[in-house]
């Protein structure tokens, strides 16, 4: 079994989906799609596979494939998973299927001058870019080459272009679709930019260290330059590293995003579909997090520690700020986007927290939040689907007519906020408890943003799913007298339909299960995040425990066990 690819069967079969599909012929759309969520199906196996023989004790990166690729740059085609990768593939594997799912007639809302029948191929179009997004991320995951990393980096952000431009959601206009494709694709490339001097810098540097197999030219061996920063074989000045971890940090914190290099997103997530939405906030974001823990932290150990009490203090502002607009927004789409970028920082300031509890809290955290993600942007997105209004004034008394859907909102609403039992609790506790210990300040500054997803989420539903019915985007709330007079008014708005539960039921599940039960994923990540610890030089802070109080002779001293003794 260990002989066969199993990483180079990962990603190669949905791009193998995507050029099946784009080969159909236009009329067959239906059956397009239908090869669309067969190709995510298999790899979602072939990823269930992967954790099902990962040995958690074992081997720090395994199913390892090593094959030269550029032996004059010694760049290799290097592939490996860790811990922390294996968790990220499986979330990816188990959304895209689901998101292909949900996303069904998406195709449909391809331009908003012209009639579907004008854009034949939409469907091919839409489920192919879906799919090449997710053969870019999963490769993005397990490269263990930084220059083949880099490139699917930012290969990953021309079809997100795409899906964000050419597939609107609901109430979306052209013009504004465009603008926020290309704000999204500007930012991102420019810290892509950035990252490629540091790139190159980090590769000079290699080469000036002697550490390519002929001794002159450099490599871009992950594991080689890792053992060579560990050791300080690398040789650089502080400076120069210092300056090549923000290189790279800065095209991360673009990609993740971090305050304050955040504004493209719910720009962006608005103007787009709910599915490309998703697909961007809980899949390709988790790629900036990603590689702050496993590039940033590992190639530059020094200069991460150095910078870090800056990253947390940006992450602290970016989670307040996030909760904060996020209570101000009437566009339920732009609410649920500004909750992302506070739950963004509080994934970056576990990372940073350099302990153990942090960083199993971050990694966990985002396996969490793009499941609860998911699932209160897709319902938000089958509402709004319902009305064609993103407006929250727009609906009212949903939980009188439309029971599941109004349910599973008001769970996905929950899990947003981390009420206790829900999955994105356990790693929110795991970064405070992670964070307190080394910066107690930025710790309870944090914990402000509990009270404001309270209120957020809270409020939101109150007014969208509580009160009497509104019966047309813009009217008077009304309270009909029974649901006949509800169906003769024609309030639009629809309980869930079984293949909108299909997508749902999993995601509401999978937030229970890991609520209750997250130690088969936490036993997955805690080696890798050790062994990031090692190399970084940092050791969890001993606990805080106060200075025992002498005792004057002949005082009387209560005893844990409620006795006395003198």
């Amino acid at each position: 079994m260990n002989e066969v690819p199993w990483l180079t069967i990962l990603w190669v079969l949905p791009v193998a989906g995507a050029v099946v599909v784009l080969a159909l012929p236009a009329r067959m759309r239906t059956f397009a799609k239908s090869v669309a969520v067969v190709a995510g199906l298999l790899t979602l196996a072939v990823a269930v596979v992967l954790a099902a023989l990962f040995e958690p004790g074992g081997e720090q990166f395994q199913f390892v494939e090593s094959h030269t690729w550029i032996p004059a740059f010694g760049a290799g085609y290097t592939l490996g998973v860790d811990g922390i990768a294996l968790v990220l593939v499986l979330l990816t594997a188990v959304l895209v299927p689901l998101l292909l799912v949900a996303g069904w007639d998406d195709d449909r809302h391809a331009s908003v001058e012209a009639a579907p029948a004008s854009r034949p191929r939409a469907a091919h179009t839409y489920t192919a870019l879906i799919l090449l997004v997710e053969a870019m991320v999963l490769v993005s995951f397990v490269s263990l080459d930084i220059l083949l990393f880099y490139i699917f980096f930012e290969a990953m952000l021309i079809p997100m272009y795409f899906l964000i431009g050419g597939f609107g959601g609901r109430g979306s206009e052209r013009a504004q679709r465009s603008r926020a494709a290309v704000k999204f694709l500007i930012y991102n490339l420019f810290g892509g930019l950035i990252m490629l001097a540091a790139v190159i810098g980090l590769y000079v540097v290699t080469a000036q260290a002697g550490l390519g197999e002929s001794g002159t030219v450099g490599t871009f061996d992950f594991r080689r330059i890792v053992d060579a920063a560990s050791s300080g074989e690398l040789g650089a000045t502080p400076a120069v590293l210092n300056a090549l971890f923000l290189g790279f940090m800065f095209a991360f914190a673009v990609k993740a995003p971090l305050w304050p290099l955040h504004s493209w997103l719910p720009d962006a997530a608005v103007q787009t579909t709910p599915v490309s939405a998703v697909l961007m906030m809980a899949v390709v974001d988790k790629v900036g997090t990603f590689g702050m823990l496993r590039y940033c932290l590992q190639l530059f150990p020094d200069a991460s520690v150095y910078f870090a009490p800056l990253v947390v203090t940006l992450s602290v502002i970016g989670i307040v700020y996030g909760a904060m607009l996020a209570i101000g927004q009437t566009d339920v789409m732009r609410l649920i986007a500004y909750t992302s970028i506070s739950h963004f920082g509080f994934i970056i300031l576990g990372i940073f927290a350099m302990t153990s509890q942090g960083q199993a809290g971050s990694t966990l955290y985002m396996v969490n939040h793009g499941i609860s993600t998911a699932a209160l942007f897709l319902i938000a997105g089958f509402l709004v689907s319902r009305r064609g209004s993103r407006a929250i004034a727009a609906y009212g008394g949903v939980q009188k007519i439309a029971p599941i859907l109004a349910g599973t909102f008001l769970v996905a609403g929950l899990a947003t906020l981390s009420l206790p039992g829900l999955a994105p609790f356990v790693s929110e506790f795991l970064v405070f408890v992670g964070t307190y210990p080394r910066y107690q300040v930025a710790a309870i500054i944090a914990t402000i943003a509990l009270v404001l997803s309270a209120m957020y989420v809270l409020w939101l539903y109150q007014r969208m799913m509580g009160g009497p019915v509104r019966l047309y985007p813009g009217s008077a709330p009304e309270a009909p007298q029974d649901q006949d007079a509800v169906e003769t008014h024609g309030t639009s708005i629809t309980d869930l339909v079984p293949r909108e539960i299909l997508v749902v039921a999993p995601l509401i599940a999978l937030l229970i299960v890991l609520g209750i039960y997250p130690r088969p994923v936490l036993d997955v990540i805690t080696p890798a995040v050790d062994h990031t610890l090692v190399t970084v030089g940092e050791q969890d802070p001993a606990p805080i425990v106060p200075p025992e109080t002498p005792v004057a002779e002949g005082e009387t001293v209560v005893g844990s066990g409620g006795g006395t003794h003198k």
